[in-house]
């Protein structure tokens, strides 16, 4: 097959809408479902992000895209019960690796991962297809997928759930093109290849970076690969846990993802754990109205008259002291940017959300600014001498 056919583009006035090889055949086979236009662009964006995860860590690897940016991104490693809680699948025993890539992969910031595109490093498993079952997804690319895995998929969302295979194998050609406002754009393909040699260049006072560390840079660095610039990523345990993407300014970047990943901690404090919610309340109804508690509008779930359609007891207030006491113990985050720091109001900012280890290309004129920064909170800090926009 060489061209398939799209509903429609981006939007549903968008038409015609096509993928197509120029050259051989295209590397996918639709397996269930009508996939659209953003649904590929997220696929294809996704399958390259978890594949080079694979190749840098050994390890089974997930994402989670919406609207061509991963929403999280993570390897398999295993799951604390205070994780399987908050990812809400302690119900569900025994996970494999890539389960528990894709559980962390959805669970670092599920509202954004809210209607997903999933890519799957590895052939789907059973474990992983009743974790998708019972998310609001659109849809899911593979390697391939067990015949068990495979039917519990296709019966989601009334058979309609979108069900890519693609080839492993395939190799894109070095140059791509692509079209905006009927011009043709062409360049070669970043095949920057992210590894521990790129985190070599440490310019701290601390030299320090554990092998831990090396692999939530790689996280970090593979994931700003694939999210729409300015980007910055703070990652912990083999997964992303806030991600900043598409912001004009660094800080912004910066201050997005650090709250993200402050949400993805305080969601494990016992304030947050100890909610009871009511019997019957949806995944989502839950992932919202923990949002709401944390943030400074908690009387929007709280009021009398509105938290009984929520809570069988109503919850104490979630305090800014509280919550600024919980973050104080998160430590050991990792912190990769895809281009460099221009002020060491970044590092104040990450230092904040427990930030340890940080990678940027480096190459601004206040480069010592930063890393003086970095060394007053003794943390290590690579150049990687790389940048990493991608649009």
């Amino acid at each position: 097959m060489k061209e398939l056919e799209l509903k429609y583009g981006c939007n549903p006035n968008q038409k015609p809408s096509r993928i197509y090889m120029e050259n051989g055949e295209l590397p996918i086979e639709v397996l269930n479902g009508r996939p659209g236009y953003i649904n590929f662009m997220d696929a294809f964006n996704g399958w390259q992000l978890v594949s080079e995860l694979k190749r840098a860590t050994g390890l089974p690897a997930a994402t989670s895209f919406k609207h061509v940016s991963p929403a999280g991104a993570a390897v398999g490693k295993p799951l604390s019960d205070t994780l399987k809680k908050i990812y809400w699948v302690d119900d569900l025993g025994e996970l494999s690796p890539l389960a528990c890539a894709y559980a962390r992969a959805r669970g670092a910031d599920r509202m954004s991962s809210f209607g997903d595109f999933i890519s799957l490093s590895d052939v789907c498993d059973v474990s992983t297809a009743l974790m998708i079952k019972r998310e609001v997804s659109d849809g899911v690319i593979a390697p391939g997928y067990e015949p068990e895995a495979l039917e519990i998929l296709k019966a989601k969302k009334k058979g309609n759930y979108t069900v890519i295979k693609i080839d492993p194998d395939y190799v894109p050609a070095p140059i791509e093109k692509r079209s905006i406002f009927g011009i043709t754009f062409e360049q070669g393909r970043n095949e920057l290849k992210i590894d521990d040699e790129l985190f070599a260049n440490i310019v701290t006072e601390n030299k320090e970076l554990p092998e831990s560390a090396k692999i939530d840079l790689a996280v970090a660095m593979i994931t700003l690969k694939y999210t729409q610039s300015n980007s910055v990523c703070y990652a912990l345990d083999g997964q992303a846990i806030g991600i900043g993407a598409g912001q004009q300014s660094r800080i912004h970047c910066t201050r997005l993802a650090g709250g993200k990943a402050d949400n993805w901690f305080l969601r494990q404090s016992p304030q947050v754990l100890s909610l009871q919610f009511k019997d019957k309340i949806s995944r989502a109804d839950r992932d919202n109205a923990i949002d709401v508690y944390m943030s400074d509008d908690y009387m929007d779930v709280l009021a009398d008259g509105v938290w009984e359609n929520t809570f069988k007891v109503k919850p104490p207030v979630f305090t800014r002291e509280e919550k600024r006491a919980w973050l104080d113990k998160l430590t050991g985050v990792a912190l990769g940017s895809d281009a460099f720091f221009p002020f060491g109001d970044n590092i104040e900012r990450a230092h904040r959300s427990g930030v340890s280890y940080i990678a940027q290309p480096g190459g601004s004129i206040r480069d010592d600014n930063v890393i003086d920064t970095c060394n007053k909170y003794n943390m290590t800090m690579a150049f990687t001498g790389i940048r990493l926009f991608h649009h």
